[in-house]
C-alpha cells in the first residue's frame, strides 16, 4: 500500500514547463499536416457517402456533390466551370480539395495555391493565376523514337591528338557494344555521347539505351546474368532486353503547359520533348508572352490532331479566394472562357465582405456577382459535438496519442465552446506535458493545464478592451 501511495504521489506533482522531456525511444518519428488523415471523399460505388470513411466525419452533401464533380472532371465534362467551396473556419473546406485530388489521382495536374499568392514583386498579378491554369493541363505526349538498347560489352573510347593544343590528347570517338537476346552490334558514336555515358556511370554489364536522334543515354539497371556475383549489393537488375539492338520505342512523357511555356522562354538545345524537357531547370522567374503561349498552343493544338499527344485538364484550387481583388476576379472570368481552360476550385469562409480593390462593393463571399454565377456552390456544415469528439478521436490515433478517461468528453466540450481547430491544438502540448509527468496517456488535469497557459481565439477577443490593448483580464 505504501508504494502505491508513493507511486500516486510522484504521478499528481507539478512540472516545470521548460523541463526537458525524458529521452526517446530509438522509434523515428514521421510530420503529420494537418490533414495527413485524409484519403478520399469515402463515396460508395453509388455516389453516396460512406459514413465516416477515409478520414472524413461527417459533411455528408458536400462529400456526395464533390463526388459529382470528380465524376465530371474525370470525364472532361467540366472544364472551364468553377466549383465554389463556402463555409465557416475549420469546417473542412480545404480536407475536401484535398480529397478530390486524391480521388483523381496522380494523373490529373492539381495546382493548390491560396489567394495571396497572386501579390507578388516579381511578376504580376495575371501573370501568376494565367501561369497556375497552365500548370494545371497537363500534355500527355507519345512519341516513337529510334533507339539503342541492350547489355553493354565493350566500352573503348578512341584517343587523337588535341588539334588546339600540342600537349595531352582528347577523345575522338568511342566504340560501345550492345547486346540482346537477338543478336548484337558495335556502335561508334560522338565523344559528346562518352561524356553522357561517364555521367551515368555506366560499365560493361549495365543495361542501357542510347537514343538515336538527341544521343541521350539511360541507365536501365544492371544485366541479371551478374546478379550471383555479389551476396549484398543495392544494384536493381534487369533482364536481357528482346528484339533487336536497333528498334523503335514509344515513350510517354507528362508534361503541362506551364512547362512548354518556360522552356520555349528560354530555349536551349534541340526542339524535341526531351531538349524541353531538359531545359526545365531555370532560376528566377520571367514573364511568358501572350504571343508565346498562343504559338505553344498551336503547336500542341497540332500534336493533339496528329494524335501525337492528349490534353489533360487538371484542377486550380485557390484558397481564400476573398483574398483576390477586382482585377484578378475579371481576369478569372476570361481564364474560364478560355478554349484551354481547367477545373477552378474556390474556397471562402467569408459572408458578405467588400471586394478587394473596390471601395463601396460589397458582394456575397467577397466574389464578384457575374464571377459567383459561374459557380456551383457547396456549402460545409458546422461541426456538432459528437463530431468533433470524432474527430479528435481520429486525429489522436494518427498522432498515437493515448486519451484518458473523460478527456475526449472535455475537449469535446471545448471545441464546441470555441472551435475545432482549438481542440485539436491542444492534443499535442497536453502529450508533452503528460510525457514531463511520466505518463503515457494525456489525461484531464492536462487539459486544464492547457486551458490556463493558451487562450482560444474568443477568449482573446474578450480580454481586448475598449482602447484596442489587453485589459489586463485574460480569462472570465
Amino acid at each position: 500500500m505504501k508504494a502505491a501511495t508513493s507511486t500516486a504521489a510522484s504521478t499528481s506533482t507539478p512540472v516545470a514547463h521548460n523541463a526537458l522531456p525524458p529521452p526517446s525511444s530509438t522509434t523515428r518519428s514521421s510530420r503529420i499536416g494537418s490533414h495527413s488523415h485524409i484519403k478520399g471523399l469515402g463515396l460508395t460505388p453509388d455516389g453516396l457517402a460512406a459514413g465516416d470513411a477515409a478520414g472524413f466525419i461527417g459533411q455528408t452533401n458536400a462529400r456526395e456533390a464533390c463526388g459529382v464533380v470528380v465524376d465530371l472532371i474525370k470525364s472532361r465534362k467540366f472544364s472551364g466551370r468553377a466549383l465554389l467551396l463556402a463555409g465557416a473556419p475549420g469546417t473542412g473546406k480545404t480536407a475536401l480539395a484535398l480529397a478530390i485530388s486524391h480521388e483523381l489521382g496522380a494523373k490529373v495536374p492539381f495546382c493548390p495555391i491560396v489567394g495571396s499568392e497572386v501579390y507578388s514583386t516579381e511578376v504580376k498579378k495575371t501573370e501568376v493565376l494565367s501561369a497556375t491554369f497552365r500548370r494545371a493541363i497537363g500534355l500527355r505526349i507519345k512519341e516513337t523514337k529510334r533507339v539503342y538498347e541492350g547489355e553493354v560489352t565493350e566500352l573503348t573510347p578512341a584517343e587523337a591528338e588535341n588539334p588546339l593544343s600540342g600537349y595531352g590528347k582528347t577523345v575522338s570517338h568511342v566504340i560501345v557494344g550492345l547486346k540482346t537476346v537477338r543478336g548484337t552490334k558495335q556502335l561508334r558514336l560522338d565523344p559528346s555521347i562518352y561524356e553522357a555515358i561517364m555521367k551515368e556511370k555506366i560499365v560493361v554489364g549495365d543495361v542501357v539505351y542510347i537514343e538515336n536522334n538527341t544521343g541521350a543515354v539511360k541507365r536501365v539497371g544492371r544485366s541479371d546474368a551478374y546478379a550471383s556475383s555479389y551476396d549484398l549489393e543495392s544494384e536493381t537488375y534487369v533482364p536481357l532486353p528482346k528484339g533487336d539492338v536497333d528498334k523503335h520505342k514509344q515513350l510517354v512523357q507528362d508534361v503541362t503547359l506551364d512547362d512548354l511555356d518556360a522552356a520555349n522562354a528560354r530555349p536551349q538545345g534541340g526542339q524535341d520533348i526531351m531538349s524541353v524537357m531538359g531545359s526545365l531547370v531555370r532560376s528566377g522567374r520571367t514573364e511568358v508572352t501572350e504571343k508565346l503561349r498562343r504559338e505553344v498552343d498551336r503547336v500542341v493544338k497540332g500534336y493533339v490532331d496528329q494524335g501525337v499527344a492528349e490534353v489533360v485538364p487538371g484542377v486550380v484550387f485557390i484558397d481564400e479566394v476573398h483574398m483576390l481583388d477586382i482585377e484578378c476576379f475579371t481576369y478569372l472570368n476570361a481564364l474560364l472562357e478560355s478554349p484551354m481552360s481547367p477545373t477552378v476550385v474556390l474556397a471562402t469562409n467569408r459572408g458578405k465582405a467588400s471586394v478587394r480593390g473596390t471601395d463601396d462593393l460589397r458582394a456575397p463571399h467577397g466574389i464578384p456577382v457575374d464571377l459567383l454565377d459561374r459557380c456551383l456552390i457547396v456549402k460545409t456544415d458546422a461541426y456538432n459535438r459528437d463530431q468533433i469528439g470524432k474527430v479528435l478521436l481520429l486525429r489522436a490515433n494518427i498522432e498515437g496519442l493515448k486519451l484518458g478517461q473523460n478527456v475526449l468528453e472535455r475537449l469535446s466540450s471545448e471545441g464546441e465552446k470555441t472551435s475545432l481547430r482549438y481542440s485539436l491544438q491542444l492534443l499535442t502540448p497536453a502529450s508533452i506535458l503528460a510525457g514531463l509527468a511520466g505518463r503515457s496517456q494525456i489525461e484531464v488535469d492536462d487539459i486544464g493545464e492547457m486551458n490556463e497557459l493558451f487562450l482560444d481565439a474568443k477568449t482573446s477577443a474578450r480580454a481586448i478592451g475598449e482602447d484596442g490593448g489587453y485589459d489586463g483580464g485574460m480569462r472570465a
